[in-house]
């Protein structure tokens, strides 16, 4: 067939599926189908089926609608294409940036989940605000529903009360007597005085003589407690935790194949296929640092160590992960050597351009911290400012500039990465002291905190604002298989439920980063000798 005669083929297929093509766009098309002239129509029929499973927001598609389900395709032939070692890792790694991660709404109706269609304004309306905490609240509240230990047997009718375990809406305490399960919020809706908050009412709270699980127990934190409505009204807490967690497998299995990570949903075949293709992965590894600042002369001399060493073993690490602070001071207000900071990104761009292993067969990963520059400390943060950038990408075309949070998809395997100082203030926001039962150790109590709560950051808004439309960007549901939480405080690695957490340390201040292989999850705590 000619060129013609391919190009109306083209059109006509992509109009039965509802779908009209600019002509940049049928280009770009044209250019794929290029590459497989003995399975034109093959190619065709999964270009189009591919772009079908896309979240478009018009029928009428552009050259980067096309662009970017062209560029998932050849990733994945490539990474089938045992010739191309380099290839195979490109295509297995996908890092996927916070805001454009799809968001997800669960009616407690029809208990189902639906996405969210249409734009996400960053500046919310008030319902938005009630949105954020009523999302988090149904979210944890189906997943208790199916614990064993919060739901009622439904041909159990010997079960008395004082034997189950069931959730009691607050709105239902009054006129109830002994002891009674509730799972709310802890709010401080009066100055002083905390409350346990549902969908239903909210009750003034004692827990002065609580027993608590391990975690910290911050205002905006969900809890389930136990206890008994006092005559003047209070809740007494004897017992109070955080919802049970639920295994990955279970949640993905009710999750009908919505996509909550944002990496695109998979077939079971292509999920065995990408499974076996990471299980022999063993040469994979993923280095991460954080807190690299460019502007002190120990720290590129140390990291200009750690660079040295990597390019010197005989298989490369597939990514370098560098969180920030790329600076040692915020970049607030009162910075004004941006046009500095741009230069020592460029010398950044020199030190690794003079490594030409890593340029070449290693990605580089850029997530900012809490002071670097942007447009607010607000999380979720968005990517490096392009001005920064530019020396260094000219050094390092193929760098990769991602949000705070972010996500990486390595095969089938995810990974979340979030760089902010977590363990000091949930430490100084916590309203009890931490139970020492399980363990005395923060890193744990912090790790279990955030997957209980199925959320990065359950700190009150007033001490980390999150913008309220992009709040489910910091979800953790279903669990994910590996949080990196990078943290100023002391490194730690921590396996919790099956979950691999790990904090690489400050690289600037104790030398400290982490090694990570994604074939057997494994963490390599590392450090350079001073």
């Amino acid at each position: 067939m000619g060129a013609a005669g391919t190009r109306k083929k083209v059109q006509r297929k992509f109009k039965l599926r509802g779908f009209t093509l600019k002509v940049e766009a049928l280009e770009e098309a044209l250019a794929f189908l290029s590459r497989f002239p003995d399975a034109e129509d093959d190619a065709l029929d999964l270009l189009i089926d591919e772009i079908d499973k896309e979240s478009l927001k018009s029928s009428i598609l552009d050259r980067e609608a096309i662009h970017r389900v062209v560029s998932l395709l050849l990733d994945a032939d490539a990474a089938v294409d045992p010739s191309s070692t380099v290839a195979s890792n490109r295509a297995a790694l996908r890092v996927i940036d916070a805001f454009v991660i799809p968001r997800f709404r669960y009616d407690p109706i029809k208990k189902v989940f639906y996405e969210h269609t249409g734009r996400l304004p960053i500046h919310g309306e008030a319902e938005d605000k009630a949105a954020l905490y009523r999302d988090r609240y149904q979210l944890l509240l189906q997943r208790l529903s199916r614990d064993k230990y919060f739901s009622r047997p439904a041909f159990d009718t010997e079960m008395t009360d004082s034997e189950s375990c069931e959730i009691t809406p607050i709105q239902s305490l009054i006129g109830c007597t002994g002891r009674r399960w509730i799972m709310g919020v802890i709010s401080q809706l009066e100055e002083g005085h905390f409350f346990l908050e549902d969908l239903t009412a909210a009750v003034p709270i004692d827990l002065a003589n609580a027993k608590i699980t391990s975690g910290f127990f911050v205002e905006n934190t969900i809890i389930v407690a136990e206890g008994e409505l006092l005559s003047n009204g209070i809740f007494q807490v004897n017992t109070c935790g955080f919802p049970p967690l639920e295994d990955r497998e279970a949640s993905l299995s009710l999750l009908m194949g919505l996509d909550f990570f944002g990496g695109g949903v998979l077939s079971t075949e292509e999920t065995l296929r990408l499974s076996g293709l990471e299980k022999k992965a063993v040469n994979d590894m993923f280095v991460i640092l954080s807190d690299v600042w460019l502007d002190n002369d120990e720290t590129m001399e140390k990291l200009a160590v750690v660079l040295d060493g990597y390019d010197s073993v005989e298989v490369v690490p597939s990514l370098f992960v560098l969180m920030g602070n790329f600076c040692s001071r915020p970049c607030n207000l009162a910075f004004h050597s941006f046009s500095s900071l741009r230069m020592q990104f460029g010398k950044l761009g020199e030190m690794i351009e003079a490594h030409p292993r890593l340029k070449e067969q290693s990605r580089f990963l850029f997530i900012p911290g809490p002071d670097d520059a942007g447009p607010s400390k607000v999380l979720p943060r968005c990517s490096l400012p392009k001005y920064l950038m530019e020396d260094l990408q000219k050094h390092i075309p193929n760098a990769i500039f991602s949000s705070n949070p972010c996500r990486i998809k390595f095969y089938t395997q995810e990974i979340v990465f979030f760089r902010q100082d977590l363990l000091y203030r949930m430490r100084r926001s916590s309203l009890i002291p931490p139970s020492t039962e399980e363990t005395s150790d923060p890193f744990e109590h912090l790790v279990a905190t955030i997957t209980h709560q199925g959320h990065l950051c359950p700190l009150p808004l007033t001490v980390q604002p999150i913008i309220w439309n992009y709040d489910h960007c910091l979800r953790l549901y279903p669990t994910p298989h590996t949080i990196v939480l990078g943290d100023k405080s002391e490194q730690k690695a921590f396996k919790y439920t099956g979950i691999t957490c790990f904090n690489p340390g400050s690289f600037s201040n104790d030398s400290t980063f982490a090694a990570y292989r994604p074939c057997t999850k494994d963490v390599e705590l590392s450090a350079l000798e001073s």
